[in-house]
């Protein structure tokens, strides 16, 4: 319920509108701890793909708390181009941008195993990406008839699909740790644990910003638990603290460019997506906000610094920002629209991205603490996909196109070994899983008739044919 005590209903419902300065900061700071923990961890997950993240003893570890540092600055600036906005570019409406994890299944084959000159090239793709990704933003509303919830809806839990070992491998002990007897021991376990049953906790006996924080909160307990438990000791955090600069500004180009096919296509593809993604957000904002439908402007400028925004953190070594779906629940809870808010928030991850020291302790947590929280996290994205999957009118002719597209992507993504003799950028880009599956899902979508016989599928279904709310319920089959 919107706090009245902030300016009246119709100012809360303004964008415009800026409440008391020493109010719109902590509602601002609000918005970075809902989406803090999120944004970090595609920086930490691409490390740890590429051989130089947490428990590697890389000699490139510490390159880890650069990454870190540029994903909060650049989530701040992306964040400043869609509140304060720069002529088209920008919605001017209270967008939380932030490290998207729709491209890690596209960066993760990129980088795996080959280290910090693996990044060249994942950041040449990155700044193409964006670029296009902008030049979506001329023609987005045109595009999104090709992209239903079937199709979205796949891409999503695919997404998912394609992390979740992720988060058990972190909380067995991390990559490194793989074929050690510490792997999967139960004192790593129980740190993964302690993080998931505080998170659980908290959503669903907490309200407010204590439930929208959950697995920030969940991972604070898991830390300390660690340090308890003798996974992580204070020396450690004491010496990262120590060795890591009071302030640095970030390096223009520092892992250098190069361009790569794969990294290139992967990123163009994954844009259509976000573009998406963000037109559904930024509808969120103003449906919740302001109980209004978004224009046209306010969509095509938000994804113009959608891209825009991704093409210049790829300059300074930041990955691909999107809106940040969890903010729009967050605007609907407080009732406040006010972009100056969110500004606010901009600048806060801004001045953190300037600190490495914030990164610094960061880096600190152990990798097992971190499964607990993206256990959750990452099952919440399937969960998300089978939400807009639930909005799908599923028929016969749907289900063909989803158990094909399914049946190709997961099958590429669990069996990469099947593509040994495909050219090195066709390989990358199909064993995501991910733009095979997408790809298609959108072209059967176009071309099959809208209209398959009902016992077109009973071959193949084993019977199962479903009973869900779709066109599928019908009397014989009941």
């Amino acid at each position: 319920m919107a706090d009245t005590s902030l300016g009246t209903a119709e100012q809360l419902r303004d964008p415009n509108y800026t409440p008391a300065i020493y109010k719109a900061i902590p509602l601002g700071i609000q918005h970075v701890l809902a989406m803090f923990v999120s944004n970090v961890t595609p920086a930490i997950i691409v490390a740890g793909a590429a051989g130089f993240g947490f428990g590697s003893n890389s000699p490139d570890f510490p390159e880890l708390l650069y990454l870190i540092q540029m994903s909060m600055l650049f989530a701040g600036v992306a964040t400043l181009l869609q509140t304060i906005t720069i002529g088209p570019v920008g919605a001017a409406l209270p967008i939380v941008q932030g490290t998207s994890f729709a491209f890690l299944p596209i960066m993760i084959p990129l980088v795996a195993g080959k280290g910090v000159d693996a990044l060249a090239a994942l950041f040449g793709g990155v700044i193409l990406g964006g670029l296009f990704h902008a030049f979506l933003g001329t023609f987005i509303g045109k595009i999104r008839f090709a992209l239903p919830p079937l199709v979205t809806g796949l891409v999503v839990t695919m997404i998912g699909l394609a992390l979740v070992q992720v988060g058990i491998q972190y909380a067995a002990g991390g990559v490194p740790a793989i074929g050690t007897p510490e792997y999967g021991s139960l004192l790593n376990w129980s740190a993964a644990l302690v993080v998931i049953v505080v998170t659980l906790g908290l959503k669903f006996f907490t309200r407010g910003m204590i439930s929208i924080s959950a697995v920030l909160i969940g991972l604070l307990v898991g830390y300390v638990y660690a340090i308890l438990v003798g996974i992580l000791s204070v020396d450690a955090i004491a010496s990262s603290w120590a060795r890591s600069a009071a302030f640095a500004l970030p390096q223009p180009f520092k892992y250098g460019f190069e361009f790569s096919a794969a990294a290139v296509l992967g990123f163009c593809l994954m844009a259509f997506i976000s573009a998406i993604e963000t037109v559904g957000d930024v509808s969120g904002i103003t449906k919740g906000g302001a109980n209004r439908e978004a224009t046209d402007k306010e969509i095509q400028g938000a994804t113009y610094a959608d891209g825009l925004g991704t093409a210049v953190a790829g300059c300074f070594g930041a990955f691909p920002n999107t809106s940040f779906s969890q903010n729009v629940g967050l605007i609907a809870m407080t009732g406040v629209m006010s972009r100056h808010v969110v500004t606010c928030g901009a600048i806060f991850l801004i001045v953190c991205g300037l600190i490495p020291k914030v990164g610094g302790v960061i880096r600190t947590v152990p990798i097992e603490v971190l499964g607990g929280g993206v256990i959750v996290m990452f099952g919440m994205v399937v969960a998300a996909g089978i939400s807009m999957l639930s909005d799908v009118n599923w028929n016969r002719r749907n289900m063909v196109i989803f158990a094909i597209a399914l049946s190709i992507g997961l099958g590429l993504q669990l069996e990469p070994g099947a593509l040994q003799h495909m050219p090195e950028t066709a390989r990358i880009l199909l064993t995501s899983g991910l733009l095979p599956a997408a790809l298609i899902a959108i072209v059967l979508n176009l071309i099959l008739p809208e209209e398959l016989a009902d016992e077109a599928t009973e071959e193949v279904s084993g019977g199962m044919t479903g009973h869900g709310h779709g066109s599928l319920i019908r009397d014989d089959h009941v």
